[in-house]
């Protein structure tokens, strides 16, 4: 069979606009600031020139371009996975280099607020991986991480309690998903419509509760502790990646363990086995005993549940507080980064990553009064979710039965 070659077009086309920008970069250098305060051995400040790294970006782009036309063409084979992300790398370490010409990047800071924006975004995508791999499209991300947020605030400042708070969030997220997962496969409702309705109920609710109860006594309904950083020993010394990842909250360690957890039970348990088959093909699962209804239920549960504790961290981990809409969207861009990640928890968690760094970046721009637009960095997730599906990561096709509503015969 010939192979597409959406990628190789994919990759050429990118490597065209490199190239304009390689031709157009500022003849000026860019300081890479690495360290921290807590650093235990701190790594010096690196100067590049702005030409010289755009070209060799664009050189390395070249190169992959050139593999990957020769793979579909010569020897008809797909490209090879590696190349995509190390494009894609090579890509933002060109487009980082000409953004912050003329000034200093503090590459731990900008990574740390990128974590901070992604954590609920994974926690939102592992919902989605959870429900779409047994075949039940999750629309109502959204409203579990925001009714999360809500009842973990209200919770927390009742009782103080930060933990009280979380366990809170984790059954508000698996309530609105136990509502999904009723009408989508009890009565076979269409998903999409349930998962909008859903959406727009929570934040009808929460607006409605914030104005009539949280409103009327801040001080008792809206002022939650907040979990503090902990840090954990020498690993939060290791330069760069250190102060980013092992100074954080406890709901960052708890969404390392979910990453870790879900995929651990997708493709190295016999349940995960169920789960996908499920999803792929459910008359098949329940010709040989695989209890379709209730490994549907369980497994849309659970993502409603993990969707509560990203909805958790906006409240008890960043803002202190709750706020109407304070989610703004995240349900929808997590459903983005499950897309980009291919339905794959690690994946997906590694899109999110990527989509929390294009965010921010616009904070970091603004510090150094960069001219670029901020609306062009918040639309560059989307564009990279449409890039992705039109074929520069291959093929992207979710499980089969996703969306389609088994009745038992």
């Amino acid at each position: 069979m010939k192979q597409s070659r959406k990628t190789p077009i994919s990759l050429a086309v990118v490597t065209l606009l490199a190239l304009l920008l390689a031709l157009t970069a500022p003849a000026t250098t860019t300081v890479v600031q690495f360290h921290a305060d807590s650093d235990l051995l701190p790594i010096p400040n690196l100067t590049i020139s702005v030409q010289l790294i755009a070209w060799i970006s664009v050189l390395i782009m070249l190169a992959l371009t050139a593999l990957a036309w020769w793979r579909n063409l010569a020897k008809n084979a797909p490209t090879p996975r590696a190349v995509s992300p190390v494009f894609g790398l090579v890509l933002v370490i060109a487009v980082l280099s000409v953004l912050y010409a003329g000034h200093t990047m503090t590459l731990t800071a900008l990574l740390q607020g990128s974590l901070a924006l992604a954590v609920p975004l994974i926690f939102g995508s592992l919902a989605g991986v959870l429900s779409e791999r047994v075949g039940v499209v999750n629309i109502a991300i959204e409203g579990q991480l925001l009714a999360g947020a809500f009842v973990s605030a209200l919770v927390a400042s009742l009782t103080q309690n930060l933990w009280a708070g979380l366990l809170a969030a984790v059954l508000a997220g698996a309530l609105v998903s136990l509502v999904l997962a009723v009408f989508a496969i009890k009565y076979v409702v269409d998903q999409i419509i349930v998962g909008v309705v859903l959406n727009v109920l929570v934040v009808g609710v929460t607006n409605f509760l914030f104005t009539t109860m949280m409103s009327n006594d801040l001080a008792v309904f809206n002022a939650p502790p907040r979990f503090d950083n902990f840090a954990i020993p020498l690993l939060s010394q290791i330069p760069v990646i250190g102060p980013v990842l092992f100074n954080q909250t406890p709901i960052v360690y708890l969404m390392y363990l979910a990453v870790f957890g879900v995929w651990v039970l997708l493709f190295k348990t016999r349940w995960g086995l169920r789960v996908r088959a499920v999803g792929e093909y459910p008359q098949a699962a329940d010709t040989v005993g695989i209890k379709v209804f209730r490994t549907r239920y369980l497994s849309v549960l659970m993502g409603g549940a993990l969707a509560g504790l990203g909805g958790a961290f906006f409240t008890l981990g960043q803002v202190g507080a709750f706020g109407k809409e304070m989610t703004n969207g995240a349900g929808y861009i997590a459903l983005a980064a499950l897309i980009f990640g291919r339905w794959n928890p690690i994946y997906a968690a590694l899109a999110a990553l990527l989509f929390g760094f294009s965010e921010n970046l616009q904070f970091g721009l603004a510090i150094i009064g960069s001219s670029v637009p901020s609306e062009f960095l918040l639309m560059l997730p989307y564009a990279l979710t449409v890039v992705a599906v039109a074929g520069l990561v291959g093929k992207v096709t979710g499980p089969a039965a996703s969306g389609k509503p088994y009745i038992k015969s």
